[in-house]
Formats: structure tokens, sequence, C-alpha cells
């Protein structure tokens, strides 16, 4: 396992660290925060329109995950995890969030006994901060999957929790034979909360699960019901969803009014290695 995987931004040499400093041999430095991840996202790498979850969403997402509504979801990914990489390596959560998959994927391997080193990179500089201050032995960044600060051929499994796909920066950081692990929603994903709020609600697309470059491996399907018993938990689930930015007066009331909600969760955790 390499001790240090991630690479300078600028010139994209290996980072090491001094004091509380991530240094390039080009002696370009990045200041490590107070809670514990370091920004490592150029501003030339910040979509004009995406620039990651604020700190409401991001808190709001935390609370709601904390109360275990997707822990059977995290389950299956660790048992994944930990079953496509049993002697251990360099792993990247590569679109981490405030970090509860990472938090929990560490923990499964440290159970299982399986030696890791861990990453987890987001774009928000809030949800890093988050992830940071859960000091899960996980080290994190703020940056962008489309331009990931990480060595070429550096990791041994990658995982990508409904973060955009960023193939060819996937690809160029997974060794030979690396593993890959994706969840997606599936067809049936909050199908009740969308009956609620939408006149005509449509079930998810689900396409064909061949990508360039990778072995698919297999899909795990992950189906449970979730039993939302305040209009706090309904809107915080909804935050989370891409149906929050495109919703209009009329179906932000009808989720107003719910005063709870029984729906269903329904995710693919799918798995790949890398054509070497």
């Amino acid at each position: 396992m390499s001790d240090m995987i991630l690479a300078c931004p600028v010139c994209g040499e290996c980072l090491g660290i001094s004091d509380r400093s991530y240094i390039c041999p080009s002696r370009h430095s990045f200041d490590i925060a107070r809670s514990g991840y370091v920004n490592l996202l150029l501003s030339k790498h910040i979509g004009k329109a995406v620039h990651g979850d604020n700190r409401l969403m991001v808190q709001a997402r935390r609370d709601f995950l904390e109360k275990g509504y997707y822990s059977p979801l995290r389950d299956a990914v660790c048992s994944q995890a930990v079953k496509l990489l049993p002697r251990g390596g360099t792993v990247l959560d590569a679109g981490c969030g405030e970090g509860y998959y990472t938090s929990g994927i560490r923990a499964a391997f440290d159970e299982a006994g399986i030696p890791v080193e861990m990453y987890g990179i987001d774009i928000s500089k809030t949800a890093a901060e988050f992830a940071a201050k859960r000091r899960c032995k996980v080290t994190f960044a703020a940056a962008s999957v489309f331009h990931l600060p990480v060595m070429d051929s550096s990791c041994d499994m990658l995982i990508t929790m409904f973060a955009p796909y960023a193939g060819e920066e996937f690809r160029r950081v997974l060794r030979p034979g690396g593993i890959m692990i994706m969840t997606i929603p599936s067809e049936e994903h909050l199908w009740e909360l969308k009956q609620a709020v939408y006149d005509t609600p449509y079930r998810n697309e689900v396409k064909g699960y061949d990508l360039e470059g990778f072995d698919f491996l297999g899909s795990e399907r992950v189906t449970f019901t979730m039993e939302l018993g305040s209009q706090e938990d309904i809107q915080s689930l909804f935050s989370m969803t891409p149906y929050y930015y495109r919703t209009g007066k009329t179906e932000q009331e009808r989720l107003a009014a719910l005063p709870s909600l029984a729906v269903k969760a329904d995710f693919e955790v799918l798995s790949y290695r890398i054509i070497s």
C-alpha cells in the first residue's frame, strides 16, 4: 500500500505531509484545515453551475443518514467492499459527501481485519469538512471527481455513491485489476414520494451496465421500506434527491402537507473490475 496517493492539483506530483500542510516537490503547498481535510480544489476545476452542496444541505443529509434510514444500503456496500478486496489495499471514495458511507466502509474493513488506506474526495468543501470531523482514519480532500488529485494507478478500489460518473479519471487512478463499486437508484426508488408530490410520477430509467474499460462483475438489488415519521425527515430526504431542484411551488406545498410517509428505497450496487 502507498503511504500517500494524493497528487498536487497544480503540477501532478505526489504530495507529502509537512507539519500542517501538504507539499509537493515543486513546493506547492496546501494547508490542512482545522477540521482535518485539505482543499485541493482549483478554481478552474469548479463548474459554473455546480459548486457542491452547501452547509444546510450537507447537514440535512447527515442528520437524515445518521438516523439509520439508509443503513441497509451502507451494509450492502460494506459487505461487497470487504468481499472484493480481501487482502486490503488503497480505497478511494470518489464523491464521498459528508462521509457516512466512507466511515462505514472503513469500519467494515477494520472489523474484518483487512488493512486499508482510505481516502475520500468531494467537490463540496463543507462536505469534506463534515467528513473529516468524523475522525474515522480516512484522509479527506475537497476536489472534483473529474479532476481527481490522485496519482495514476494508485487505488485498489474506487467507490462511487451517487456521484457523477467520471470514467476517464476513475480508470486512470485504478491499478490494473482494480475494483469499482458504484451505487445507483433503481427504477422504484422513492416511488411513493413521487406519487405524493407529482401529478404524473415516473419510474427511474436504469441504463445498461456496460462501462468502457471495465468488466461487469454483477449487481445486487437493495430494496427496503422507510417509515418517515416527521415532516423534517421527509424534507431532508427530498433535499437529497435531484427532484429537489426542479420541483415547483404546487409540488412543494404537497410535500409540506405530508405528516408522515412510508416510502420504498430501491438501489443497485454494481461491481466492476478494470480491464488491465
